[in-house]
């Protein structure tokens, strides 16, 4: 399948991919919300899924995002980007790979929310498998265990949740934010701060749709945590490129402050793999790196 011009104008000479469904006007999905930083451990020998739900509950969140930068699975279950093969979809999903013993994380970052009000995750990363080969992709919930304890980095939400609804514009199920009741059983510490969830649509560039959110609302500081999705292709700052359209791809870090001239800039440094197995890492270009089915994150207002 060949990188098109989508079924909404994109910027002039931006890449974009068609969309089987018409694209929604509201281009960012977003909720305002509470929040705080915070670390857990992840017990050995339960569902990878179950493990976070505990961390989180145990700080007083029922969900938020995750970065885990190292630790160990076994099993792990997980699939990787590939072309559509019906055309329902602009992209798709391989079969499942599941590799012999234990896989050595490299890094991920999830996003912990609601599916068919149950909890669910959406989880991208890279990691070695014991053939001693880099491999990446999407990690199923439910099939993947945590293989020994090991301690991941954590942003609780409190006022919104993610939540897996229909969209019809890309045709998938997808984690977009949802308003939900606060709480404030993680919150009342003095550590809280004022946090957006948020999902960004397709065909629009990743670090200019952040900037545009943040110069509306006035906000000049920000910290990403969390950040699982997808990119048509890449390009990265030191000029290398990923060729192949459909990615998985994770945010290890990023910030968005003032650059030269008060300028607000996005700094993404991103992990991802593409669907013929390509991985690539470091620091996404500004104005070149549009989404492909969706990007959800939490912007931590400094």
């Amino acid at each position: 399948m060949s990188v098109a011009k989508s079924n909404r104008a994109a910027p002039e000479g931006m890449r974009s991919i068609v969309q089987p469904g018409p694209p929604n006007p509201e281009r960012i999905q977003w909720v305002e919300a509470r929040g705080r930083a915070f670390s857990f451990t992840l017990q050995a020998g339960v569902p990878l899924l179950e493990a976070a739900r505990r961390g989180f509950a145990e700080a007083g969140f029922a969900g938020g995002v995750v970065s885990m930068r190292g630790g160990a699975l076994g099993p792990l279950a997980y699939v990787m980007p590939a072309l559509s093969k019906t055309g329902a979809n602009a992209a798709f999903y391989s079969d499942t790979f599941r590799p012999d013993g234990v896989t050595q994380l490299k890094f991920a970052a999830m996003t912990l929310g609601e599916r068919d009000g149950a909890p669910f995750f959406h989880c991208h990363g890279l990691w070695t498998e014991t053939d001693g080969h880099v491999h990446g992709g999407h990690i199923l919930p439910e099939e993947s265990i945590v293989a020994e304890p090991f301690s991941v980095e954590a942003f609780g939400i409190d006022g919104a949740v993610f939540t897996a609804e229909v969209d019809s514009e890309t045709n998938f199920k997808l984690f977009g934010p949802v308003p939900r009741a606060a709480t404030d059983a993680g919150t009342n510490s003095k550590t809280t701060s004022r946090a957006f969830a948020l999902r960004l649509r397709p065909n629009q560039d990743f670090a200019g749709a952040l900037e545009g959110f943040c110069r509306q609302r006035g906000i000049f500081n920000a910290r990403i945590h969390g950040g699982v999705g997808s990119t048509i292709g890449a390009h990265f700052s030191d000029g290398r490129c990923v060729v192949p359209f459909a990615t998985e791809l994770a945010i290890r870090s990023g910030i968005i402050a003032p650059g030269a001239g008060g300028t607000l800039v996005a700094a993404l440094d991103i992990a991802l793999v593409d669907y013929l197995g390509g991985i690539a890492e470091g620091q996404l270009m500004r104005g070149d790196n549009p989404v492909l089915m969706t990007m959800e994150l939490v912007l931590e207002v400094m």
